[in-house]
């Protein structure tokens, strides 16, 4: 069955990849871009991957179910969506299944990096950073970080998490980085990049709210 068009004044659907029965934990990155931008959102998690997205076997099991949430959020009237995941997890094939603008919060983010500044680092939960955005970062790409401990984005919602995420993002800005990017949406939830930017001095690029900054122009 087709897909309808989504109603100009709808909200911008946002697909969350870690499952959780709470929903105000569903809602947080909804809330975070209302804060920003405005924007109405509609919040939905994928089932069955409450560590949600951190290798590519997961990533595999979770892009038929992001394709079939965002085609549900389209019919009941997103104007757009947001994956909000930094390893942009079936950007491609969401593209092709809904008639409307998808954004990724990994291209997003690297998109934003590249307008900020000539050097990224990018802190996220995998070795090296997610190819989303490494390949849009191309020659401006410094370093990539994971946390101490970090494995998963569940990893950085213990006590332990924001301290190693000052030390990563310690280490590339010493390594030369003039912009910070937190290729985790886990990072968004634990609100950290202000933080980041005081201590640092140095741009930091939220994928969440990057990815919110392109949404608000539908």
């Amino acid at each position: 069955m087709a897909t309808p068009s989504p109603t100009p004044s709808g909200p911008v659907g946002v697909v969350r990849v870690l499952t959780s029965a709470d929903a105000a934990f569903v809602g947080t990155h909804g809330r975070v871009l209302a804060e920003a931008y405005g924007l109405e959102t509609l919040s939905r998690c994928i089932p069955d991957q409450p560590h949600g997205i951190h290798d590519e076997e997961s990533e595999r099991r979770a892009e038929p179910k992001i394709v079939a949430l965002a085609e549900d959020m389209v019919r009941d009237g997103a104007r757009a969506i947001v994956i909000s995941c930094a390893a942009d997890p079936a950007l491609a094939l969401v593209r092709r299944a809904v008639p409307v603008p998808v954004v990724g919060a990994g291209s997003a983010a690297a998109g934003v990096a590249l307008g900020l500044g000539t050097r990224v680092g990018v802190i996220g939960i995998t070795e090296g950073a997610p190819p989303a955005v490494r390949s849009l970062l191309g020659e401006r790409f410094v370093g990539a970080e994971r946390p101490e401990g970090v494995r998963r984005t569940t990893d950085l919602l213990e006590p332990e998490g924001r301290r190693v995420t000052v030390e990563s993002a310690e280490r590339l800005v010493a390594a030369g980085a003039d912009v910070l990017l937190l290729a985790c949406t886990g990072l968004t939830t634990i609100g950290i990049g202000p933080e980041l930017r005081e201590r640092f001095g140095v741009p930091v690029v939220d994928a969440v709210l990057a990815a919110g900054l392109l949404a608000s122009f539908v």
